[in-house]
This record gives C-alpha cells, structure tokens and sequence, in this order.
C-alpha cells in the first residue's frame, strides 16, 4: 500500500480523487494548502503528492511548491508529482506536459482537469510503480 498525499484547495474535488486512490488500495490524505502540505511531508513522507497549481492564497502556490519540494530534497529521494490542475482554463498562460523540466516544471506529470478518474488512477498507478522499480 502506498501513501498519497493530496494538496488541492478544493475540497470536494480532493475528496472524489481520494475516493478512487483509496479504492485502489492506497493511503490518502488531504491537505487544502501548501502550507499543511509541508507540515504533513515533514511528519510523514508520502510516496506521491497530487498537487494543484492554483490556491486562494497563492494563484502559483502549486509551482512553487513543486520547486521548494525539489530543493528541499536535494540528495534525497524524490518524491514524485502528479500535478492536477485547471490553470489552462482560468490564465493566459498555456501549460502543458511538455513543459515538465528540473527548473521550470518540476514534476513528473501533468494534468488538466476536468479528468477522467480511470486514466488519473492509471498515472498514479504508473508513477507508483516507478518509483519502487
């Protein structure tokens, strides 16, 4: 069984993710800001974070992060993200999986939502598996 640790603002949405990670056989938890999301991380590493982008406090919460993870775990192993988000629909600004990179996007995917909940459990699964291998 893996943990999985959810970082979305949205609660109810968190909740339905939740619901099918669980059904998978997996641990949850669900964290509403990036803030909670650091302190759970330093109580409990999880095995993958399902992270958005946008927060009421912080519009590039996500982004950053994505990249304080990675510089706070130089040296250590990484802990994988799935970043899910709805930035294409509300910014200018067009992100795409294409733009993952070490500096820029540090994550190991992305994904817009509205999602399908079967191909979302398919990635996870895939980047589960990934890191134990």
């Amino acid at each position: 069984m893996s943990y999985v640790l959810i970082v979305d603002d949205d609660e109810d949405f968190a909740s339905a993710v939740g619901t099918v990670i669980r059904s998978a056989g997996h641990e949850i938890d669900i964290k509403l800001n990036t803030k909670a999301a650091s302190a759970s991380i330093k109580a409990r590493r999880p095995d993958l974070i399902v992270l958005d982008v946008m927060f009421p406090e912080n519009e590039s919460g996500g982004f950053e992060f994505a990249r304080e993870l990675q510089q706070s775990h130089k040296g250590k192993e990484k802990i994988p993200v799935l970043m899910l988000t709805a930035i294409n629909t509300k910014s200018p600004v067009g992100f795409r999986a294409r733009d993952i990179d070490d500096q820029w996007l540090p994550v190991e995917e992305f994904v817009e939502k509205p999602v399908d909940l079967n191909l979302l459990l398919q990635k996870i699964n895939r980047l589960l598996e990934k890191k134990k291998s």
